[in-house]
């Protein structure tokens, strides 16, 4: 799998702060290599049918993943109190 992050996605990884940028780069990186991203994650419900999420420390990373391009699209990375809310168009 090929790990692409939306802009959204790499403006909200630079406004952390280092050391949860790190973690959640190296987090990304162990997802590309897996053979099936999804054991690793949980499908949302709802009105965010479709996405997966990624725990990390106390962030959550919003995705969509693509099987049949083998591509995983980081939508958004933010807090776990307000990564739901206000979720940028999808890809």
């Amino acid at each position: 799998m090929t790990v692409v992050l939306t802009n959204a996605a790499k403006k909200n990884l630079k406004a952390l702060d280092k050391t949860a940028a790190k973690e959640i780069i190296k987090y990304l990186r162990e997802i590309e290599r897996l053979e099936n991203p999804k054991i690793k994650g949980k499908s949302l419900k709802g009105n965010l049918s479709g996405l997966w999420r990624y725990r990390v420390m106390n962030y959550r990373i919003l995705c969509r993943i693509l099987e049949d391009k083998m591509i995983i699209y980081v939508i958004k990375i933010g807090h776990r109190k307000d990564v739901y809310s206000r979720i940028p168009v999808q890809v």
